[in-house]
């Protein structure tokens, strides 16, 4: 039987203005372990405040987000970073690595704040980084990496918690077509041989033809979810 890792139900984000701006209205979604699916839809559909929303870095202002059955809305900000920190892998268009730090610091870095034991980190460090084929630039800094590189680290970081899902939102923006295809390739194989689910925002068409699933938002809606 498939496993329920996300649920919303009537979720919404509206942000009061001069004008009412609905971003995401009274979404219901289910995401099954597993899955391979992208949320696609025109610039300021309400694909980013969604993904912000399921990955507890955004409030809704009503409805509900479960994640294995815990519901997100009605914890405390310290609750959330904890969870996150536990539960959810991010990858950003923007990589966010931090500057300062070599590859393996940065993949390494969320085991640290889950006080993970050395031996074992280091273990998973190195697995993962040459998982996605970095295992020759593991003391090398964001600055001596090229754009595709350094997302390839940021995978590497969103797994390092062993999360139960990770979210991507428009990870391939900054990326050439070979270093998008390698990422791609990277992220199927996760899903495929670990049962690594991924959910992207995206306007990507590379990306939109690798998904099992495409689930389109116009206005904040859900307007069509297209399994393939």
């Amino acid at each position: 039987m498939e496993q329920l890792v996300i649920e919303t139900k009537n979720l919404s984000k509206i942000y009061e203005g001069a004008v009412e701006v609905r971003a995401v209205d009274n979404v219901d979604l289910q995401i099954q372990n597993g899955e391979f699916t992208a949320i696609v839809g025109p610039s300021g559909s309400g694909k980013t405040t969604l993904l912000n929303m399921i990955g507890g870095l955004d409030r809704p202002t009503s409805g509900s987000i479960r994640v294995n059955g815990v519901e997100l809305s009605g914890m405390r900000e310290n609750e959330l970073i904890d969870f996150r920190l536990r539960h959810i892998g991010f990858v950003f268009q923007s990589y966010n690595l931090i500057p300062v730090l070599t590859a393996r610091e940065n993949t390494e870095f969320i085991m640290l704040m889950q006080n993970v034991d050395k031996a074992l980190r280091n273990e998973r460090v190195e697995k993962l980084l040459s998982e996605v084929g970095l295992s020759d630039k593991m003391d090398s800094r964001p600055s001596q990496l090229s754009g595709g590189q350094q997302q390839r680290v940021a995978v590497a970081r969103a797994l390092a918690s062993k999360p139960d899902f990770v979210l991507a939102d428009e990870p391939t923006a900054n990326l050439d077509s070979k270093s998008t295809a390698n990422l791609l390739d990277i992220m199927a194989r996760l899903n495929r041989d670990e049962g690594t689910t991924f959910i992207f925002s995206t306007h990507d068409q590379r990306v939109i033809d690798r998904a099992r699933r495409v689930i389109t938002l116009v206005d904040g809606k859900i307007v069509s979810d297209e399994q393939r």
